[in-house]
């Protein structure tokens, strides 16, 4: 994506998440438990390659429930969809703008459940787009109402970050109650 936004000739704003240098989050820790070399996701083409912006990926199949991800909320949302043993299919955004509209209301349509996951705050965050444009494209697919995981509405509090953002445990719970319906 890096290269992608570089190469662009319109202006890009590109941002990563800084925890992510060393490794995948799990949630569990408040630092990655394997380097990048270990994991699956670090295989990559030789030579100049690029990713384009605007294209999700789908970094688990599943036909549960949709779960909408970016930076790495995705690993957290991974770690959750394994340990509570949710058939989820986890999409990484990559990109918000443009946004891979097309495979998310292909997922949800498929599963015909959503949940959201980010680390903005609930009131005002991203998410709230994500679940206003899946309400508008796929709302006659939708069994339950679409869950938004996300950081508390409150300030970023430095010191206790791992219990403001959303965890394996929270992810797990709210999915279970979109399972539910």
């Amino acid at each position: 994506l890096l290269i992608t936004s570089i190469e662009d000739d319109d202006p890009v704003i590109f941002l990563e998440p800084k925890r992510l240098y060393n490794g995948p989050f799990d949630g569990y820790h408040d630092r990655p438990v394997i380097p990048w070399s270990k994991h699956p996701l670090s295989e990559v083409p030789e030579g100049h390659y690029k990713v384009p912006l605007g294209r999700a990926a789908i970094r688990r199949p599943g036909s549960a429930v949709t779960v909408l991800a970016y930076g790495t909320m995705v690993h957290v949302a991974l770690a959750a969809a394994r340990d509570f043993n949710i058939d989820a299919e986890v999409i990484d955004l990559r990109s918000l703008v443009p946004l891979d509209l097309d495979t998310i209301i292909t997922s949800v349509k498929k599963t015909g459940r959503c949940a959201v996951v980010h680390e903005a705050t609930l009131t005002s965050g991203f998410g709230a787009e994500l679940c206003s444009l899946v309400q508008k494209h796929a709302f006659y697919y939708l069994e339950s109402p679409i869950e938004r995981i996300a950081g508390y509405d409150t300030p970023y509090p430095h010191a206790q970050e791992w219990a403001y953002f959303p965890g394996p445990d929270r992810i797990g719970h709210a999915l279970s109650r979109v399972l539910e319906g």
